[in-house]
């Protein structure tokens, strides 16, 4: 019994000195977004995001702040291949710990049922979970939806990108401001970056913060991570066999080719050989995984089964990845716009003009030559062009980068 204890203190230790680490990185740097947002005072927390969106750091910049014992634990660690993360929380309660933060879940293959359990057995603690975007925390044996309030990470916004890049503090507009209050918030920004370059800047490596790290390997840690979220994040998750993966691979490659794609679902399933179900079905992992973006008729109860209209890369950052020499413009802004207002929005395929948000405006995406004649006599219709300031119905496209 004493030699148990005097292991499992040991073990602790270490994933105790792993924690304050880890901790004392984050020391210094700028909150995302998401932060604010967040009710800090629930039991149970679930952050989900794409890989290098900043989830980790989130995690430790709360554990830095908060006023409770607390330990971080990264649930890829070789520790838990071995341990269970229900009998690890329970010998660190016993030491005093109430706050956990539970880094990369989906990774863990217990991690639902292990979370519903310590949810369920101690009302004293809070756990703080983060996870690849196609967890789906109503699936499975363990439905934690009515126990976790779940929140999404998205990518840097636009506005972001200036504050990481500058050490500004630009604010954030609500959508209704931006529609109708263009005219005046544009010039007040202006003034704090230089459109022609800080916004081309963006739609090239702005949407990771990592490109803070380094700029001349960012497209570097873009492909390493795209290829990891498919290999790690959903093969395993989804029990993909390897051939289904790289069929995956062959799909993105083929849609990263002539994005935005109007899809023809079975001349893609002729090309790669695969069944009509099965590309549709790899087409939502992908969408779900924040790697392609699907734009379809409704968000409503759809099915993956229901081909959609068109088909993004899921940032433009993915574009100049696939197409560094030849990205088209016209891609370029309507994936930026998709991007941005989706993180917040509901946004459908219309009859008339590019996109549709919350079943109520219109919106046509275009350059300063575009005029209104797509969306001539539609109620609640907008052009989004790529230019510096607008006037009327004419909105400049970099300012629905300031949403969040």
């Amino acid at each position: 019994m004493v030699i148990l204890f005097f292991t499992n203190s040991i073990i602790m230790d270490n994933l105790i000195r792993k924690s304050e680490k880890k901790t004392k990185l984050v020391q210094g740097k700028k909150r995302r977004y998401l932060y604010a947002q967040i009710d800090w005072d629930q039991r149970l927390i679930i952050i989900l995001g794409y890989r290098g969106a900043g989830k980790t750091i989130l995690l430790l910049q709360y554990l830095s702040s908060a006023n409770r014992k607390g330990v971080y634990l990264s649930l890829d660690d070789f520790y838990f291949e071995t341990h269970r993360l229900v009998e690890t929380v329970q010998i660190l309660y016993e030491m005093g710990y109430r706050l956990f933060l539970l880094d990369e879940v989906h990774r863990y293959l217990w991690w639902s049922k292990d979370l519903k359990q310590l949810y369920d057995d101690y009302d004293d603690i809070q756990l703080v979970a983060t996870g690849s975007s196609i967890l789906d925390v109503s699936k499975g044996n363990a439905d934690l939806s009515r126990r976790a309030a779940v929140y999404n990470l998205q990518g840097l916004s636009f506005r972001e990108y200036l504050n990481f890049q500058k050490n500004i503090d630009l604010p954030g507009f609500a959508l209704d401001e931006i529609l109708t209050n263009h005219h005046v918030i544009a010039p007040d920004l202006l003034d704090s970056f230089r459109y022609q370059t800080d916004f081309q800047d963006y739609l090239k490596f702005g949407y990771f913060p990592f490109f803070l790290e380094a700029k001349n390997t960012y497209f570097q840690k873009l492909q390493e991570t795209i290829n990891l979220v498919i290999d790690t994040d959903i093969a395993p998750f989804e029990e993909l066999q390897h051939s289904t993966t790289r069929t995956m691979k062959k799909l993105l490659f083929v849609l990263s080719e002539s994005v935005p794609f109007t899809p023809n679902i079975n001349k893609l399933s002729e090309r790669l050989e695969t069944p009509r179900n099965t590309i549709l079905r790899l087409l939502d992992y992908m969408h779900s995984a924040q790697i392609l973006q699907l734009l379809k008729t409704t968000t409503k109860g759809v099915s993956y089964l229901q081909k959609p209209e068109k088909i993004y890369l899921h940032n433009t950052n993915f574009i100049y990845l696939f197409s560094s020499v030849k990205a088209n413009i016209g891609n370029v802004r309507e994936t930026f716009f998709l991007n941005q207002v989706s993180a917040l929005h509901s946004v459908t395929a219309p009859k008339f003009g590019d996109f549709m948000i919350d079943d109520t405006y219109a919106v046509e995406v275009g350059g300063v030559a575009k005029t209104n004649d797509q969306i001539r006599g539609i109620p609640n219709a907008y052009l989004a062009l790529d230019i510096e300031g607008g006037n009327n119905n004419r909105i400049p496209l970099w300012l629905f980068g300031m949403l969040y």
